[in-house]
């Protein structure tokens, strides 16, 4: 550890960017996206081309492998390394210029592919080239592996679009690279030109060869491309510093033609005849991929194919004529131009990489096979001879990708924990290989070599041609300095699996995990690393994950970077303490809880849980954090105002400045923060002793007292009364305390959690016996009980009945009241959508009922910031700020008042209202039953 702490010190002094060998930043980049686990020395986030060179040189010198990285999105192992991490993504991600005359661009490495593309939209230009990482991936990843995307039909590879580097070589030596000769490293010229045959028969012609080093790039009547050639070498020959890319027109209107056909193979074999046409795209899947999606014609697969036009008539035109031209083929097909639309129907496509990693049955399955490509013509042979192989092996796989191209990428149930299943994941590997060679393809279509496919190459290239490889790689690279075990001399594709690390057994947990079949191990491998959450906006739509990234844009404060510390802490080796480890406390300080990854990662990983967990062990047997008591205790301290009847005094001494601060300091409150003051008169109290109570004789419905309802918003519980009986129900109120546990459980107290849920069930057992439904005004409330409770105590069958009874206010008036018709409101709207809605309960029907009442206008995304007991902590107040002034406060303060005429500001959450109060400049969130019961007039 001596030497390591000299190479630390001696490569701070050398740069300027951040060095980093702690534990965390080690833990964070030992795993891509693919099946791969290497631990390295530390991470450097250089600031310009001097301390890659600076860098390189040290390493040079003390034997020590570099890998270059981006987004950490690839899918073969080529992002993983033993020695240094070059992190791109801090400082050298710029856009450096643009040049619309000439259609190009100069970019840095780590800059991200949609930051390129939305410049360029501004004149018209587009990047063409699109992965579906597209919203994180960065140029530099793509260069490294030529990336293409689904628009490679039309616009080409990454090689296609790079008109020049700089790069350092790993000997050294700065180069620029573009056509001709200049700039090629000492001796690669003498070594190209003695084995021109070679070059000129051992490369398969098809538009997605991306396996080996592409040197056919170099014969001289291609124009000797070093660029081109330098496109796909994985950061094993040099480190892109620099590159000038080349930009196309973007078209002003797109159509997008989904075709449906009886199954993947007539899907498959009609691909190749849509090319004459000039499609954009020809993506295809079939319907063993698709989890519930709306909006696809009748099919068992489809194909995606867009065209693009001066005009949306134009772009429909071609779409509409491809969709006659082949409706002698299809089953069904529709045509869609309306953005929106197409947005969602490519999001089934483009999560593909994630839903695929989870069989029908919910079983796991992985990358390794991840992008074979076949000549177009091919691809309806070559998937009947790979279903084939997967049924001789007892495997099953989901395939889908760019048949246009002959590309097809596929996860498969990969037993890669037994040493049986690893052995036949190698037997897999090798027949596969043989098959795509059959039929002329390459091993990598698209995701690169790396470690997974590297070691085959031979099958594809023989041995004469990987000679070569590995003596142009000695040319640049003469130390094998850079990514070394990848591409030439490649570590076996069995070695270095990250579930090798893991334990066997299952781990001891609180949670239930009732979709991993309550292993903890398996919810934590869940994430595969794709990186949904390391995006710059939510997206469109009510999107949340994860905002504590796009508030810091530390890797750490993903939930990718989460779930590879929990990862670690699972395997001991980097990170060592286990449950007490420090590490992982401190990055999952800032996850929100706010659930967004359970819906809007596409493998469904739930930080909000695993969070909860951890700090269940993390701080079990010992003193917690002031906030755990203060807030996560919340119920009972307001409960015992309210019998004291001191909600009065309270307030009062919370409005002397000296007082709060104190209480603020004690209870670990933000000093930033307003207490919220307490109700005179909660909710329950103000229900018993009503004496105007609706005479109402329709359907009973509990009203759920949760503790903000309750104790802080009672007029939220007043005004769902006056709706929800209008409405012709018969509201009633469970008897005595009863709790759904959120604060316990967002402290991580479940122990005492799952006691109060207990209590709950116990005095909800008459009303459970009744029939009626539950409605729940909080929604983080309503997700506690939905989720929460039954994943707590899911031995208790009551569990899963109470949850199967909780409705929210929408939900229970549209069930329960289905002619009833609110009061029209006829006004805009603004707010968010509560984050607990989005990914667990869902709002289509708070949706239609806003649209009954006149209420026009989308909801934000995102999350407000506050999220419970998370905003209110000490230390949490500039992150709160951030996720609030993403979405939340522009909506609010981009709208007319309400006072002035304008818009209604919607938030149901008690967390969302708090934070406009704190936050909104005087704009005054309500729940949607107060704006109705506004609108119902007196009563």
């Amino acid at each position: 550890m001596s030497d390591l702490g000299d190479v630390e010190r001696e490569l701070r002094k050398a740069v300027r960017g951040e060095v980093d060998f702690s534990t965390t930043a080690r833990a964070l980049n030992t795993m891509d996206a693919s099946n791969y686990r290497r631990v390295p020395l530390g991470t450097l986030a250089p600031r310009d081309a001097d301390d890659v060179t600076a860098a390189l040189t040290l390493c040079r010198e003390r034997g020590i492998p570099v890998v270059a990285r981006g987004a950490g999105t690839s899918i073969a192992g080529q992002a993983t390394g033993t020695g240094l991490v070059l992190d791109f993504t801090r400082h050298m991600n710029r856009i450096v210029s643009m040049d619309p005359e000439s259609k190009t661009a100069v970019v840095q490495p780590g800059v991200v592919l949609d930051d390129l593309r939305g410049a360029a939209a501004a004149h018209g230009l587009t990047f063409g080239p699109d992965p579906s990482t597209h919203n994180r991936c960065t140029l530099g990843g793509m260069i490294g592996n030529n990336s293409c995307g689904s628009h490679s039909v039309a616009w080409g590879t990454t090689a296609d679009n790079v008109s020049s580097l700089s790069v350092v070589s790993g000997a050294g030596a700065r180069l620029a690279l573009g056509q001709g000769w200049s700039g090629a490293p000492e001796g690669l010229r003498p070594l190209v030109e003695g084995d021109l045959e070679l070059l000129r028969t051992g490369f398969p012609e098809l538009p997605r060869r991306i396996s080996g080093y592409a040197l056919d790039a170099m014969l001289p009547e291609r124009g000797v491309d070093l660029a081109r050639a330098f496109c796909g070498s994985e950061g094993t020959l040099g480190v892109v510093t620099e590159a000038v890319v080349r930009l196309v027109e973007a078209p002003r209107a797109r159509a997008l033609a989904v075709l449906g056909y009886a199954d993947e193979s007539a899907a498959a074999e009609a691909a190749a005849g849509l090319l004459p046409h000039q499609p954009l795209t020809v993506e295809g899947m079939a319907a063993d991929l698709v989890r519930g999606a709306t909006g696809l014609p009748k099919g068992g697969a489809w194909l995606f194919v867009e065209t693009g036009g001066g005009s949306e008539g134009e772009a429909r035109a071609r779409a509409e004529s491809i969709a006659r031209a082949v409706s002698g083929d299809t089953v069904d097909s529709v045509v869609v131009t309306d953005p929106a639309g197409q947005r969602a129907l490519w999001r089934v496509r483009e999560d593909a990489s994630g839903t695929a990693t989870r069989m029908p049955d919910g079983s796991e399955a992985w990358p390794g096979w991840e992008d074979c490509a076949v000549p177009p013509a091919r691809l309806g042979a070559y998937l009947r001879d790979f279903r084939g192989l997967l049924t001789d092996h007892g495997l099953r796989g989901t395939p889908y990708g760019h048949f246009g191209d002959g590309c097809i990428h596929v996860r498969i149930d990969f037993d890669l924990m037994s040493d049986d299943g690893v052995r036949r994941f190698r037997r897999f590997s090798e027949d596969l290989a043989e098959v795509v060679v059959a039929h002329g393809g390459s091993l990598s279509g698209e995701h690169g070599d790396g470690q997974a496919r590297a070691e085959l190459l031979p099958k594809m290239y023989g041995a004469d041609l990987v000679r070569l490889f590995e003596r142009v790689k000695g040319v640049w690279d003469p130390a094998d300095l850079l990514n070394p075990g990848m591409l030439v001399r490649p570590a076996p594709l069995d070695a270095n699996l990250r579930f090798a690390v893991l334990p066997r057994e299952p781990v001891d947990v609180a949670f239930g995990y009732p979709h991993d079949g309550g292993d903890f191990s398996a919810a934590v491998r869940r994430c595969v690393g794709v990186a949904k959450c390391r995006t710059a906006s939510a997206g469109s739509g009510s999107g949340v994950m994860c905002p504590s990234f796009r508030a810091t844009g530390e890797e750490k404060h993903s939930t990718r970077g989460r779930a590879r510390l929990l990862h670690e802490m699972l395997a001991g080796e980097v990170v060592t303490d286990g449950w007490r480890s420090e590490e992982v406390r401190d990055a999952l300080d800032l996850c929100l809880s706010c659930k967004g990854c359970r819906s809007d990662c596409p493998v469904g990983v739930d930080m909000a849980t695993y969070k909860a967990e951890f700090l269940h062990h993390h701080y079990e047997g010992r003193r917690r954090p002031a906030a755990h008591y203060a807030m996560g205790w919340l119920p009972v301290w307001l409960r015992l105002a309210d019998r004291t009847r001191t909600a009065g005094v309270a307030n009062a001494l919370m409005r002397v400045g000296v007082l709060a601060s104190l209480a603020k300091r004690v209870g670990g409150i933000a000093r930033e923060r307003e207490i919220p003051r307490l109700a005179g008169e909660s909710f329950r109290r103000w229900f018993r002793g009503r004496k105007d109570a609706g005479a109402s004789e329709g359907p009973a419905v509990v009203l759920w007292p949760d503790t903000f309802t309750d104790h802080l918003s009672p007029g939220v519980g007043r005004a769902a009364v006056r709706v929800l009986e209008d409405a012709g129900l018969r509201p009633v109120v469970p008897p005595g305390d009863v709790c759904c546990g959120l604060t316990y459980v967002s402290t991580g107290q479940l122990d005492r959690a799952r006691a109060v849920m207990r209590r709950t069930l116990e005095r909800m057992g008459p009303l459970l016996d009744s029939g009626a439904l539950l409605v729940v005004l909080e929604p983080s409330c309503a997700a506690a009980l939905k989720t929460d409770l039954v994943e707590l105590l899911g031995e208790d069958a009551r569990a899963a009945e109470l949850a199967g009874r909780v409705r929210t206010f929408a939900e229970a008036l549209e069930e329960l009241a289905p002619e009833w018709s609110p009061p029209r409101i006829g006004r805009p709207v603004v707010g968010q959508t509560h984050c607990h809605q989005h990914a667990v309960l869902g709002d289509a029907a708070e949706r239609r009922l806003r649209e009954k009442a006149g209420l026009v206008g989308e909801l934000s995304g995102g999350c407000c910031g506050l999220a419970g007991n998370f905003g209110f902590e000490a230390g949490h107040y500039e992150v709160s700020v951030a996720c609030a002034e993403e979405q939340l406060l522009p909506a609010v303060r981009g709208s007319v008042p309400e006072a002035e005429g304008g818009a209604v500001v919607l938030a149901d959450g008690f967390s969302c209202r708090t934070q406009l109060e704190h936050l909104g400049e005087g704009a005054r969130g309500r729940h949607l039953a107060e704006v109705l019961a506004e609108g119902l007039g007196e009563g």
